[in-house]
């Protein structure tokens, strides 16, 4: 089953739902804002995208700017960070199997459905 974890609030977010509508494949909405994620599965997350935890990170948050943008984190912390502040997670992101993408721009979502 095909996952995507999904802000309503975000455009391309929204784009890469439409995407999966239009391709009319089954599939869950993960609302992360809401269903909180937990060390573990954000863990999991990170590893089937084969990305760096500070990769998934929106930089151009407001929290991340005031409260660790400059500052030296391990991978830990960082996953941390977004746990504590899920809004920090880049969004969409969509999950296949063992592939995952984070769908910006959200045609990318294409490449693994």
């Amino acid at each position: 089953m095909i996952k995507i974890y999904h802000n309503p609030r975000c455009r391309k977010s929204r784009e890469g739902l439409a995407i999966l509508k239009d391709a009319n494949k089954a599939f869950d909405v993960i609302t992360y804002l809401e269903d909180q994620l937990n060390t573990n599965e954000l863990k999991a997350i990170i590893s089937k995208l084969s990305i760096t935890p500070l990769e998934l990170v929106r930089k151009n948050e407001a929290i991340w700017k005031s409260d660790y943008k400059g500052k030296t984190l391990t991978d830990a912390q960082i996953i941390e960070a977004m746990v504590k502040h899920p809004k920090l997670i880049e969004r969409p992101i969509l999950i296949n199997g063992d592939k995952a993408v984070i769908g910006r721009p959200p045609e990318s979502i294409l490449n693994i459905i």
